[in-house]
């Protein structure tokens, strides 16, 4: 064989190497609960980022290359969590991960996340801890991002709604005994101190707890013209039951979780009337919210999405990434944080359209004033008059 020949056989071959390098997917992270009573976030969340990397996919993928999904179950428990973060990072080589419903999971995960200087897109969980855990002075550079109403801004709004709609001055508080409800029940307690109001009863309850009947008395006995809740689902219907079964109805208005499919469905006409912050409310109303809405319900052969609210971030968490990585140029985690801070092309969302979201020092892409209150009615959550 000549030189000659041999030459252009190897730039063939080196050819078709970096042709194959090229066209390697781009490996993305879903973890998240797809089993349990947190499954409808989960699962929402998922099927709305499965819909994004097909629409990305069938125009070409980003920087000539599709994106590959690994998705893993959390189950809403820590330490699942910490495993499936550890597993996406060493064994799949994920460039970025999106999800976390649970705040626990994700305070207790993304630190592998940030040591590995791969991003992180919270996309449902809304502990105000989750993006401030690696900030400075400490740590230079934060990996942790966030596309979900944080409880600072929910907390706000719910005694916004109660105190300065409704003029409540009495008001009891039930939180459940996650990291979640609690670190919820903290900011409520902090929103409630800014309005000059003690809540008149703070109570406790437990995941699978079915009978709220002693920390509704002790609301009751307390006056409360009021309960405000941080929960999730299963749990919160367990408390409009409750006021059914005790003859007592007062408005329940909590976190964004009282959208949830499994608090509709298990609350029937007691959940009628709670209100809660949205970032989505499943309602046709601009041309965007509606080709998601029509291809969620193609894709999953439902009317209505079990969580909304997470299949909506969940498909945006995508979008923001995706363009930040073409920004970016490369999947290195270092320069997609760079161009995370710094975006920009505008990136037309369902929640909202996301002009610079982020910034070095404020990871945290829903501001106030994008969330509105949404209210139970009918097993849907329409928007509160």
């Amino acid at each position: 064989m000549s030189y000659k020949m041999k030459a252009v056989i190897a730039s063939a071959l080196v050819s078709w190497s970096v042709a194959g390098i090229a066209a390697e997917p781009i490996k993305i992270g879903v973890s998240g609960p797809l089993t349990g009573g947190s499954a409808p976030m989960g699962v929402s969340m998922r099927d709305g980022v499965k819909i994004a990397v097909a629409e990305i996919n069938a125009k070409g993928g980003v920087l000539g290359r599709q994106f590959q999904l690994v998705e893993r179950d959390d189950e809403a428990k820590n330490e699942r969590g910490v495993q499936v973060a550890q597993e996406l990072i060493n064994k799949e080589k994920v460039v970025a991960t999106v999800g976390y419903a649970n705040t626990g999971v994700a305070l207790a995960s993304q630190r592998f996340y940030q040591e590995a200087k791969i991003p992180v897109m919270n996309n449902i969980a809304t502990g105000t801890a989750i993006t401030k855990q690696f900030v400075a002075p400490e740590h230079k550079d934060n990996y942790i991002f966030r596309i979900a109403a944080s409880d600072t801004i929910q907390s706000a709004m719910i005694v916004e709604e109660a105190i300065g709609k409704h003029k409540f001055t009495k008001v009891a508080i039930l939180a459940d005994s996650t990291n979640y409800g609690q670190l919820g029940r903290e900011d409520l307690e902090k929103a409630l101190a800014a309005k000059g109001i003690k809540p008149v009863a703070v109570e406790k309850f437990n995941i699978k707890d079915v009978d709220m009947t002693a920390q509704l008395l002790k609301a009751k006995q307390g006056g409360a013209q009021a309960i405000l809740t941080y929960g999730i689902g299963p749990e919160l219907a367990q408390i409009a039951n409750g006021m059914e079964k005790l003859g007592w109805k007062v408005p329940m208005i909590g976190s964004w979780t009282l959208s949830m499919g499994n608090f509709l469905d298990n609350a029937g006409k007691n959940g009628d009337g709670a209100r809660m912050p949205q970032t989505f409310i499943q309602d046709a109303t601009t041309p965007k919210r509606k080709s998601f809405i029509d291809a969620y319900q193609k894709a999953y052969k439902v009317d209505r999405i079990p969580s909304p609210v997470s299949a909506a971030q969940g498909y945006d968490s995508i979008y923001v990434l995706a363009a930040a990585i073409k920004q970016a140029g490369t999947t290195d985690g270092v320069k997609v944080r760079e161009a995370l801070e710094n975006l920009t092309e505008k990136v037309d969302g369902v929640v909202t359209t996301y002009n610079k979201p982020f910034t070095h020092d404020d990871h945290e892409a829903i501001k106030t004033g994008i969330p509105v209150m949404g209210e139970a009615k009918g097993g849907h959550i329409v928007l509160a008059k």
